[in-house]
């Protein structure tokens, strides 16, 4: 039952698919590019990829740091051994060694939390579809325990682990314990190819489309190299996000990626429609658009390496807040980076047109995956646990590596929403499990309906970015709000602590994102801007502005008045009479 027994094998078209045409989002048009717009602006040189002289005017400090030093030596060449070896302080001296641990590290996935946390690095890993295995949990359960209560981990919102309170000088040991374990955390920060995401339930969906794992498994083997790393994909103008979508749940939510996967047939084959450049930054969010386009399966892997090299390529490396890759697309025209992308195709080979095929349901209510559920394998299920904000400590961390060996198959599944899935369950085993003082007290696989969907970012504990603390704040506040009135239903409820929304307040039904601003009395304080209204699954868009500036101590109340005017909630007062 482990996934790397199971084999990938193309799905037969389901009767009751839908025909439909690909739905096109708006987006700013552009006029046909200029053909010195589509020289590319980066070359190879030495086995790295750098920006060429003649475009590094008007190029961001972030630019200028890759110039100055190429971030992969530290991995690639064994930079960081020797590093590492180097006290904090005479770190510092120079500017070229400050800048390592402050961004190139990001290149390793390694984030120094110097304004809070200073010495002490947050690490990301990669982990293909939120697998991972109950021996990779507990070697990051012993690397965390070591840092007393400095260390935690944290689920991520793109189906990843990052854990917190590692010091520099421990990193190659860290290094090397993760590579005997099956692990990286290689190109997971900065101008990198995030972890690619895709169905939690892939290979026990009993309605699942595809098994997303073997796609986004070739596709962090290719972007990190075989964890070797692969410096052609490491110097793009900004982060980028790719999912591979397998369920009519859209549990990956395609329309805030890069490049999303979407299942289709076309002529009797499998394979997928291409949507791409969706995004959120500080100052403009994007929801992708279709690039009328079709790739069979087993061109998963060479249309991702034309899209990216197209990005890298022609990308704009200005202002950061210009950079993402729909910025291109728009500037370009959608057929002209098509165009671009087809240039960097196999040799001789065309780009097909979307099809109008397409697998996914539109008229399908989203499931949720807390709790028990049957798997399409007879006389198994899955548990679906609910961790609080995403947020374990070592001890959480084994006692789910052992749960999952004695009662699954040694796996766990993280998912975007920062939860955790125990597959493969015997049946007859399912009553001891949920027995488990883990389940019955911690991580609960029903937990209260307001926090079903409760999702929060590090906030400024951990990270120099966030204005607000987010992860406490967001369980003080559904707890307050939960004993004031009683709802139905789960509403979605994101938390993030500055405008680069980690926390995907966007796609939730209330979001809150962190700011400064002004009480009754007109002290500043700390707040955020509400919004409302963001829809994820077939009919998914994103959320409005509800109110601005709003005091954290004045949340609670907003919500509670949001809830009964707009998701029918009822005063528990008038619920008790």
């Amino acid at each position: 039952m482990s996934s790397s027994s199971l084999q990938f094998v193309a799905p037969t078209v389901p009767s009751t698919h839908r025909r439909r045409r690909v739905r096109v989002t708006p987006f700013a048009a552009a006029a046909a590019a200029d053909e010195s717009r589509l020289e590319p602006r980066v070359e190879e040189k030495n086995g790295y990829w750098v920006l060429k002289e003649k475009f590094r005017e008007k190029i961001n400090p972030q630019e200028k740091l890759k110039i100055e030093k190429e971030p992969m030596k530290l991995f690639m060449e064994d930079g960081i051994k020797e590093l590492s070896q180097i006290p904090l302080e005479d770190i510092e001296k120079s500017k070229l060694s400050k800048d390592d641990i402050d961004v190139r590290l990001k290149w390793l996935g390694l984030f120094h939390r110097r304004k809070h946390h200073y010495g002490r690095f947050m690490m990301r890993l990669k982990l293909p579809n939120g697998v991972t295995t109950s021996e990779q949990t507990r070697y990051l359960s012993s690397v965390i325990r070591r840092y007393g209560k400095e260390g935690c981990a944290d689920v991520t919102t793109r189906q990843n682990w990052q854990i917190r309170g590692v010091e520099l000088p421990h990193v190659p040991e860290i290094l090397q314990g993760l590579a005997q374990v099956g692990l990286t955390s290689l190109q997971s920060g900065m101008d990198n190819v995030r972890n690619p995401v895709g169905n939690p339930l892939a290979g026990i969906d009993p309605h699942e489309i595809v098994d997303t794992r073997p796609y986004t498994n070739l596709l962090s083997h290719f972007i990190t190299g075989n964890s070797h790393g692969n410096p052609a994909l490491t110097n793009l103008p900004r982060k980028w996000n790719v999912c591979v979508v397998g369920s009519h749940d859209l549990f990956e939510h395609p329309h805030i990626n890069d490049l999303a996967y979407m299942p289709a047939i076309k002529d009797g084959r499998f394979g997928f429609n291409l949507l791409v450049g969706g995004f959120f930054s500080p100052k403009r969010c994007a929801e992708a658009v279709p690039l009328d386009a079709w790739v069979s399966a087993e061109d998963v892997i060479p249309v991702c390496k034309a899209i990216l090299e197209a990005y890298r390529d022609l990308g704009y490396r200005g202002n950061r807040q210009k950079t993402r890759m729909m910025w291109l697309i728009d500037e370009l025209g959608i057929e002209a980076f098509r165009s671009e992308v087809v240039k960097r195709m196999l040799s001789g080979e065309e780009l097909e047109r979307a099809s109008e095929q397409e697998l996914v349901q539109k008229q399908w209510e989203r499931r949720d995956y807390l709790g028990v559920h049957p798997q399409k394998q007879e006389g198994f299920s899955f548990v679906g646990l609910h961790v609080p904000v995403g947020r374990l400590q070592a001890d959480d961390m084994d006692e789910l590596a052992r749960l999952a060996d004695a009662y699954g198959s040694g796996e766990l599944r993280l998912t975007v929403e920062q939860n955790i899935i125990i597959p493969n369950i015997e049946n007859s085993k399912l009553e001891a499990l949920l027995k488990e003082p883990l389940l019955r007290e911690r991580l609960l696989p029903e937990p209260a309906i307001l926090m079903k969907g409760l999702v929060a970012c590090t906030g400024n504990q951990f990270c120099g970015q966030a204005i607000i603390e987010t992860k406490a704040r967001a369980l003080k506040v559904t707890e307050e709000v939960q004993r004031q009135v009683s709802v139905a239903r789960p509403v979605r409820m994101h938390w993030t602590g500055c405008p680069n929304s980690c926390a995907q307040v966007q796609v939730a039904d209330i979001g809150f994102m962190g700011c400064l601003t002004r009480d009754k009395e007109g002290k500043i304080c700390e707040g955020v801007d509400v919004y409302m209204g963001g829809r994820i699954g077939s009919d998914s868009h994103l959320c409005d502005v509800y109110k601005k500036g709003v005091p954290c101590k004045d949340v609670a109340s907003l919500v509670v008045d949001i809830l009964i005017n707009h998701f029918g909630a009822i005063p528990r007062e008038r619920e008790e009479d």
